[in-house]
């Protein structure tokens, strides 16, 4: 299972085949948010069922409105109710997980899901999109969150600026994953 966060920010992409901008793809005419293209380019590499993280409240589209509240959230450990839930989780093995790196940190929603299920004896392959912060130490704490799990620690780290043109670089990373297994 790919299960990514994602929130695409609402700019204006007029007349644009593809551009990297804060949070955003334009790939075939679709605003896509960084991570969800990604997580899209994954499943066209290796297929796999996509699982969108989604939240009961909608975040803002706006971008300082959005670090805003991702801000507030982290400072209150805040865990956002989901709207989505996986049907049969036990059936997955192997789940990427991928989400933006939001202030040095998991966003609160990915904090929400890792909480909601029993991840024992599953390995959590994590793909991360960012501004410049990088992992951080998301990939620990994902592993502190599920220590049961095995989390693997060579995990995609794509700056936002890159993402638009990742697509050799999503495939190749993903491709040796699987041919090592």
């Amino acid at each position: 299972m790919i299960a990514y966060f994602s929130v695409p920010e609402d700019v204006d992409t007029t007349g644009v085949d593809a551009v990297a901008s804060a949070s955003i793809v334009v790939s075939e005419g679709e605003k896509l948010g960084n991570t969800q293209y990604v997580a899209e380019l994954i499943q066209d590499s290796i297929g796999g069922d996509l699982f969108r993280i989604e939240t009961v409240a909608p975040y803002p589209l706006d971008h300082e409105p959005l670090v805003d509240q991702a801000s507030e959230e982290k400072a209150e450990a805040v865990r956002p109710e989901l709207s989505t839930q996986v049907e049969d989780f036990e059936q997955y093995d192997i789940i990427l997980l991928g989400y933006p790196n939001w202030w040095a940190d998991l966003p609160m929603p990915v904090y929400s899901f890792l909480e909601s299920y029993d991840f024992s004896s599953k390995t959590i392959i994590p793909f991360i999109t960012h501004g410049g912060s990088r992992a951080s130490r998301t990939v620990e704490t994902i592993a502190e969150l599920q220590p049961d799990a095995s989390v693997y620690d060579n995990a995609l780290v794509l700056s936002r600026n890159d993402v638009a043109s990742s697509t050799d670089d999503v495939t190749a990373w993903i491709t040796n994953i699987f041919a090592d297994s």
